[in-house]
């Protein structure tokens, strides 16, 4: 298996687990927040993607699929278009909500499927290529899905408990 079909294996994966998390909740539940300073399902999932959008777009050199596919206006969150959900206060948290989770999962299975496609179209010795040099040593494409791919099963992974949370306390 080439390396780039793993790293597009994790991003399927990630994609089950989004999916396993969000089908057939409603809105009350994606929403919901244990604590008023906690995360919600709806937060995590458009965050991890939000997360992916804008890295996966930024190293491909591709439009967010956030904004090229108007996603920003069908949220209509009272945040910022650029806003990813890093350093969010627990309002702005509070702010991502959703009427049910089809708006969630299109986002996603969109950023997704742009993901996809730009893994597919590597070779092995794009992963070299650095794609930020911001940072000591410089961040190669390779680091940065990973980086990616490790952010988002974190994510889906708390989204998954808030569920298991919340099942257990109706």
């Amino acid at each position: 298996m080439k390396a780039t079909e793993v790293i597009a294996d994790g991003f399927g994966r990630i994609r089950e687990l989004v999916h396993e998390v969000v089908d057939g909740l409603p809105a009350q539940s994606l929403n919901a927040r244990v604590d008023p300073a906690a995360n919600s399902i709806t937060w995590l999932v458009w965050h991890l993607t939000r997360i992916q959008d804008d890295h996966i777009a930024d190293a491909a050199e591709l439009d967010q699929v956030w904004l090229s596919q108007d996603w920003a206006t069908r949220f209509a969150l009272p945040l910022p278009a650029a806003s990813t959900g890093y350093g969010h206060t627990a309002r702005q948290v509070g702010s991502v909500r959703v009427d049910s989770p089809d708006l969630l999962l299109g986002y996603y299975d969109a950023v997704h499927a742009q993901t996809v496609r730009f893994v597919h179209g590597l070779a092995a010795a794009d992963l070299e290529r650095v794609v930020d040099e911001r940072w000591d040593p410089p961040v190669t494409l390779g680091v940065r899905l990973v980086s990616v791919l490790g952010d988002n099963w974190q994510h889906a992974g708390q989204a998954a408990f808030v569920r298991g949370l919340l099942e257990r306390r109706a």
